[in-house]
């Protein structure tokens, strides 16, 4: 999971399908761009976060419908109801598998010139999680359940007898890519509207390390939302997808949240007559990590070139090498540097020949290339990702890979409007092995329905207007 740049929180909805009722609840609120120095700032700092994200893949050890309103910026957060506490605001993460939160007393580390976050919860109605848990388990990375209760001191009788249920999950370690924390599991009634998961788990930390703010694992493991949402209702939890409407690094009020749909629905937006189709690829069991969604990258068109992709793209060994991991909670796609070279290679070779490199931009922010945009931009190539599967290709709109700002001068050349790639370069070949080879971040993702269908096995895009996605959900419950 990435070590979250908070910059929205959200509101929050619940429908159930069409001849159920649908509650709104608006909770949406923007962080300033005032809390950074420039746009140039954030974008150093979302660039930053995304390759530590990714280096540290590689080192970790009946149709029923939810739809909870998702709000743009890097990350994206939403609110869930803990034993009737105060909604808590979670980042949503496909990366992770773990559903946790700040509880008091909270002590964080290096957290100085964060935004402010929420106040920890008070979980004293919550009840703990047994040392023989299977829950417990999957928080110490599958250790057995024997070791477990030896190091919560149930006694040895008592551990060969398997009666070691009065013992709790001892605490244990999480890390991101730029954070960590200690918690402990505890289970407790989880209420969306009108619907309780009763002994729903999740970790309670008291000590972090520049992680203020909780995290919703959405990944593929014991813990996580989809798995226990699967427990209380099967076809709710087999399947759930996300629109993401488009980023903003300008500090401007988000207009409209992101729907996160939990279940099924027609994909019709308002003003759409047909849903687009979806295009689908493959699911990639990843056995070192398997909370992963990892799917395979054939390679890569800029214009009408295809550059391909290495071949360890394209699958998963049996060390957990290669494929790519689908990441809402990453911002940028990281590329394994000699696909990335290429990419910006043929990238430059079409757009360089007209505008000019931006070089003190690339300093700035950490992307690249960077052109200053002088007149109308009419060369910007169009980026075109190929997954394993027939006919997986999927056209980005240019916002997805080529962001323009407006650019504050560097005491030479005057203000004016520059434009940035933003796709990152993973690291050499060399430097990937035990992890995924690269990861489809969320600023990819913007702008298309992302499903995760956990019943076929298989992840699928299909262009939407997210905003008029969500004028469609909230008119339905009306």
């Amino acid at each position: 999971m990435a070590s979250p740049s908070p910059l929205f929180l959200l509101c929050f909805m619940l429908c159930i399908s069409h001849s159920y009722q649908m509650v709104l609840l608006p909770l949406t609120h923007s962080i300033s761009k005032s809390q950074f120095n420039s746009t140039h700032h954030l974008l150093k700092t979302t660039s930053t976060r995304s390759a530590a994200r990714f280096q540290h893949h590689h080192h970790r050890h009946q149709q029923h419908q939810l739809s909870l309103p998702l709000s743009p910026g890097s990350d994206y957060t939403l609110s869930l109801n803990f034993g009737g506490s105060q909604p808590i605001t979670l980042y949503m993460d496909t990366g992770s598998d773990l559903v946790w939160f700040p509880c008091a007393p909270f002590e964080c580390m290096l957290c100085e010139g964060k935004p402010d976050t929420p106040k920890p919860a008070n979980i004293t109605k919550a009840h703990t999680v047994s040392c023989q848990s299977p829950a417990c388990s999957a928080a110490h990375s599958s250790m057995p359940h024997r070791d477990l209760c030896a190091i919560s001191h149930c006694p040895l009788d008592s551990i060969e007898t398997s009666d070691c249920s009065k013992f709790t999950c001892p605490q244990f370690y999480y890390a991101y890519g730029d954070g960590s924390f200690i918690a402990k599991l505890y289970h407790q009634t989880l209420s969306i509207s009108s619907l309780s998961l009763k002994n729903f788990t999740f970790g309670c930390a008291h000590t972090a390390l520049a992680e203020p703010t909780g995290v919703a694992g959405f990944g593929r493991g014991l813990l996580s939302l989809p798995a226990q949402l699967a427990t209380f209702s099967p076809q709710l939890g087999h399947r759930f997808s996300y629109c993401l409407v488009s980023h903003s690094f300008d500090g401007e009020q988000a207009r409209r949240p992101s729907p996160l749909i939990l279940g099924h629905h027609d994909g019709a937006g308002a003003g759409e007559e047909k849903p687009s189709e979806f295009v689908y690829t493959s699911m990639i069991a990843n056995p070192k990590n398997p909370y992963y969604y990892c799917v395979g990258l054939v390679g890569i068109s800029v214009g009408n070139r295809i550059l391909p992709a290495p071949a360890k793209l394209q699958s998963v060994d049996s060390k957990g090498n290669g494929g790519v991991v689908v990441d809402s909670g990453t911002t940028f796609t990281m590329l394994p540097a000699s696909l990335y070279n290429a990419v910006v290679g043929e990238f430059d070779r079409r757009v360089g020949r007209v505008h000019k490199r931006a070089s003190e931009v690339e300093d700035k922010t950490g992307l690249g290339p960077c052109y200053y945009l002088d007149g109308l931009v009419q060369v910007v190539p169009t980026v075109t990702l190929h997954f394993v599967g027939n006919n997986s290709n999927v056209v980005l709109p240019r916002k997805n890979y080529f962001y323009e700002f407006i650019d504050g001068g560097d005491g030479v050349r005057a203000k004016g409007k520059v434009g940035c790639m933003m796709l990152m370069n993973g690291g050499d070949e060399s430097e990937l092995e035990g992890g995924p080879w690269a990861t489809l971040g969320n600023y990819q993702q913007q702008g298309f329905e992302v499903v995760y269908d956990l019943e076929e096995q298989r992840v699928g895009f299909a262009k939407r207007q997210c905003a008029s996605l969500w004028d469609s959900l909230n008119h339905d419950k009306n």
